[in-house]
């Protein structure tokens, strides 16, 4: 044991007679109770803090757009707000109204002596062909209405009917570029026209 002590560096209790003792060395449960593992709960980061005197920082939402006549059905801190709603909604409505459209034209061009599965494909076929249409094309002029409508606001210091009315004809026209002239003015009347009835509607539920 001597040899091995003398490499491990650990020192035996000596006795009268120069040997080691046995009953000196310490048993297994003191050994245990003397290196138990911390408690848990003073492990987590912010233990030991007074939780009464603990300032929680608190965020604030952005501020609502305070522009005059912002207000709309849903809160909006801005152009991006008014982006993403306006595109959004006006996407899942056209992709409604495409679908009905589709359905009763499906059910109009399929005659009815026709197998079950045969009408019901003619259906699906038109909804299909319909819904994704008319909402991939609603989405698409309202999120050009938008970035027009916010721009105008901006310029102008408030949103008012003849901003939407003038962004409705410019995104409706914009959409039709490439068509020529004349389709470029029918899209253009129609979308200022619904931009118009918008603009009359929001004014009468939430001004």
């Amino acid at each position: 044991m001597a040899i091995w002590d003398s490499f491990s560096g650990r020192k035996a209790t000596a006795t009268q007679d120069g040997g080691f003792d046995p009953t000196s060395a310490q048993d297994v449960s003191s050994f245990l109770q003397e290196n138990a593992l911390p408690d848990p709960s003073q492990l987590h980061p912010l233990a030991g803090l007074n939780q009464d005197a603990l300032d929680y920082l608190t965020l604030e939402d952005s501020a609502l757009d305070t522009l005059p006549g912002s207000r709309s059905a849903l809160p909006s801190r801005g152009w991006s707000d008014d982006l993403c709603y306006g595109t959004g909604t006006t996407y899942l409505a056209g992709l409604t109204i495409g679908g009905a459209w589709g359905l009763a034209e499906g059910l109009r061009r399929t005659p009815a002596s026709a197998a079950p599965k045969l009408r019901l494909n003619g259906v699906l076929n038109s909804i299909t062909r319909r819904g994704p249409f008319l909402g991939n094309s609603a989405g698409v002029v309202a999120m050009v209405y938008n970035g027009i409508n916010s721009m105008i606001a901006y310029g102008r210091g408030k949103h008012d009917a003849a901003n939407s009315i003038a962004a409705g004809a410019l995104s409706g026209m914009i959409f039709k570029s490439t068509r020529g002239t004349r389709p470029m003015l029918i899209s253009g009347g129609i979308v200022a026209s619904i931009a118009g009835v918008w603009t009359v509607t929001r004014k009468a539920l939430f001004s």
